[in-house]
């Protein structure tokens, strides 16, 4: 079983990562990018029958960091 799980921070958060990608971009040429939020993507081999529940552990415990950052969990 293949998970996928897609972290971002939270609005609201500050994204200095996503501000100087913002800024790169325009410094390229690319107008018209008003703002750009980064994040990860963290992809999971799971052993089949392996819970959602299982998973949202593991997010709440280590992959994303609650204060600050949300996640969705997508079954692949």
């Amino acid at each position: 079983m293949k998970v996928r799980v897609d972290v971002m921070l939270k609005q609201g958060v500050l994204d200095p990562q996503g501000e100087a990608v913002r800024h790169a971009l325009g410094a390229l040429g690319f107008d018209g990018v008003s703002g750009v939020r980064q994040g990860k993507v963290i992809e999971l081999d799971l052993a089949d029958g392996t819970s959602e529940d299982s998973v949202r552990d593991m997010c709440e415990k280590l992959l994303a960091n609650t204060v600050i950052e949300s996640y969705s969990i997508t079954t692949l």
